[in-house]
């Protein structure tokens, strides 16, 4: 698929000039800080140092005063608690942090994942009566409950109150709770906006650390959590979500739970040097949890049950851990097989059908779709067509989707311009799921694609690659990538930075690398006036380049700078994301 290419519009030259000369980087380097809002010495030493004394006080935060109140009114009244929260990533990495606080510290404490396919999203009935059997006074809600109005006030004429603990955004009227958490609340004042789910799960652990007087290591013990939330849920990585990444990060490096070592381990990620210790081959990044870790996670809940993962990650038994990851990797390649079958299948359908052919949207429906994978095949058919897509199927007497967006394109409002007739959606500006009567399956895709046609122009149709920087290969080396590192961890808000290099040739030595039908490009990249070194380039499925690049034209790449360990010989090399002939 053809892509644009746009230079990002290069920041005030006096700026970057100034910057530069007092941190002594080189002025690219200083280009980049600049782009990402870093112009004076102070807050770069910010950005490159975080500290986690730059949090937020936790109690800025709306209903966090009566949040505390309420749950050390449980624990002082040994009143049962349940730690309910949604099937996800972020879901059940938020149940396991404030279950993992919570604990020591609460006599009667049980948490509850709902069943996908027998509950659906978010706040159940039936968890609310399983609440009520155990004898719970309070459920604690995260990542869920901001739309629950009905099933809140169910739960107070049952006698049980709720705390909400959310960071999608609210509707019109808020849930009954004694607490509502949520820094999308029109009325919150909390500095930063972007928090996970697991994000909100720990504010509130903060929170009730320094009403309790509780060491803040107990609580900083559980970032690692957040950093699988902030991955795997794709929130900004800026700001306070930078400081809780970057140190979560850290912990999983140093000192890995048991379950997310048995993950990373069942990925070939163990250091086999030392078997007695958890260390890892290399260090483990947000990519590694965006892939590795985030879809085992997941997998769980989308092909049993989610009440795994969370077992996972609460345990401390390395043995344990091994079974059980062991399990939820079976799991993520069964999840695997449905994904990539369901893919082809829709990819197929809609090829096929020239309905399709002239809409900017795709939303597509098959009855037996598997429910625990659609979000993926919603995902991989954007890679494929570039339009907003929703993939629907049946579930419990209702059509069930998940929704992703393309860039620019806020899905939810989208969704929600059909909400009159939806029984219930929620979610993000680029990630959404709902659920409608199959009578209003017609109508809806009608509404839903008129919105995008008015809302949609042809560019925002055109997959775009936005580039930091242009980039000669004299100005590549060791000391260049060492200070681009730091910049991490990487992520929305904070991609790694994407460069471009104009009027380059191979010296030579192109050809087609892969396995099993991989089509990968593997050349050395000089610049046709050959000014500098060459140096080494991957581009992975972009072989298809080959037959014109071995004729000695000349071209122009995109990529990220990477390091290349061969052997325990350490390169650079380019990290292509498209080629361009000239």
């Amino acid at each position: 698929m053809e892509k644009r290419w746009v230079l990002k519009e290069p920041p005030d030259k006096e700026t970057v000039k100034r910057l530069s000369q007092e941190l002594n980087i080189h002025p690219k380097l200083g280009s980049l800080l600049v782009q990402r809002g870093v112009t004076t010495f102070e807050e770069a030493r910010t950005f490159f140092r975080p500290q986690l004394t730059d949090l937020h006080d936790p109690f800025l935060m709306k209903d966090m005063d009566k949040a505390v109140e309420r749950i050390n009114r449980a624990i002082k009244n040994h009143e049962g608690i349940m730690v309910y929260g949604d099937y996800d990533v972020d879901g059940t990495s938020a149940v396991a942090l404030v279950y993992s606080f919570l604990k020591s510290i609460c006599k009667k404490l049980i948490f509850y994942i709902p069943d996908r396919y027998n509950e659906g999203y978010g706040i159940s009935y039936q968890g609310i009566d399983t609440a009520k059997k155990h004898g719970v006074k309070l459920i604690i809600a995260l990542d869920c409950g901001i739309k629950a109005v009905e099933k809140v006030e169910y739960a107070n004429k049952l006698g049980i109150d709720f705390i909400i603990g959310d960071h999608h955004r609210p509707g019109d009227k808020l849930p009954d709770a004694c607490a509502v958490l949520d820094p999308k609340r029109p009325d919150c004042d909390y500095p930063y906006k972007e928090l996970s789910g697991c994000g909100v799960g720990f504010k509130l652990t903060q929170a009730l650390a320094q009403s309790m007087r509780i060491n803040k290591e107990k609580v900083y013990a559980n970032l690692d959590l957040v950093a699988v939330s902030i991955a795997a849920d794709i929130v900004p990585i800026t700001g306070e979500n930078r400081v809780l990444a970057f140190y979560g990060l850290h912990q999983i490096n140093e000192n890995p739970r048991a379950g997310i070592y048995s993950i990373l381990k069942s990925a070939g990620l163990e250091n086999t040097d030392d078997s007695s210790a958890r260390f890892f081959s290399r260090d483990i990044t947000v990519s590694d949890l965006v892939f590795i870790v985030g879809p085992r996670i997941n997998a769980a809940g989308r092909i049993e049950s989610a009440t795994s993962s969370v077992k996972l990650l609460i345990t401390n038994n390395s043995d344990y851990a091994d079974k059980l990851g062991s399990e939820i990797n079976i799991l993520n390649n069964t999840r695997r097989d449905l994904d990539s079958s369901i893919t082809e299948e829709a990819i197929r359908t809609i090829e096929s059908d020239p309905k399709y052919k002239n809409r900017k949207t795709t939303v597509i429906y098959k009855k037996d779709w598997h429910k625990g994978v659609i979000g993926i095949v919603a995902s991989r058919l954007i890679d494929y067509f570039y339009k907003p897509t929703i993939v629907l199927t049946f579930s419990d007497g209702l059509i069930t989707g998940s929704a992703r967006s393309i860039k620019n394109f806020d899905i939810y409002d989208a969704i929600d311009s059909c909400s009159d007739i939806l029984e219930h959606f929620g979610g993000h500006t680029y990630a959404a799921g709902l659920a409608l009567k199959p009578e209003n399956l017609d109508k809806f895709m009608e509404r839903f694609e008129a919105y995008a046609q008015e809302h949609l122009t042809d560019d925002m149709m055109v997959p775009e690659i936005e580039i930091d920087e242009e980039l000669f290969f004299d100005e590549i080396n060791f000391k260049f990538y060492r200070i681009l590192r730091q910049f991490a961890p990487f992520g929305p808000g904070n991609l790694s930075p994407l460069f471009v290099s104009n009027n380059v040739i191979d010296t030579g030595f192109a050809k087609v690398v892969g396995k099993n039908g991989q089509n990968h490009l593997k050349f050395e990249a000089v610049h046709t006036n050959h000014s500098g070194n060459p140096i080494k380039a991957i581009a992975f499925n972009l072989g298809e380049h080959y037959k014109e690049m071995s004729k000695g034209k000349s071209f122009k790449i995109c990529y990220h700078l990477d390091e290349n360990n061969w052997l325990g010989n350490i390169s650079l090399q380019l990290r292509v994301k498209d080629i361009k002939f000239i």
